[in-house]
């Protein structure tokens, strides 16, 4: 398995982020710095998902 991260978070042990993985039919999330625990869901999911964060359906939650 290729496990992929954002080239924002650095290399060194210090920077941990979410990493994406790819099978097919389905995407594999887990962050970086506990990498036995790993989330399934589909692409559409996803796009679901990150569509909803960037148009701020989740900022409440952060109040």
């Amino acid at each position: 398995m290729h496990w992929r991260k954002s080239s924002y978070s650095g290399e060194d042990a210090e920077h941990n982020c979410v990493e994406l993985g790819r099978t097919p039919g389905a995407i594999l999330l887990r962050e970086s710095d506990e990498p036995q625990t790993v989330i399934t869901t589909t692409p559409a999911a996803l796009r679901a998902l990150t569509r909803a964060v960037r148009d701020g359906r989740f900022d409440q939650l952060s109040r």
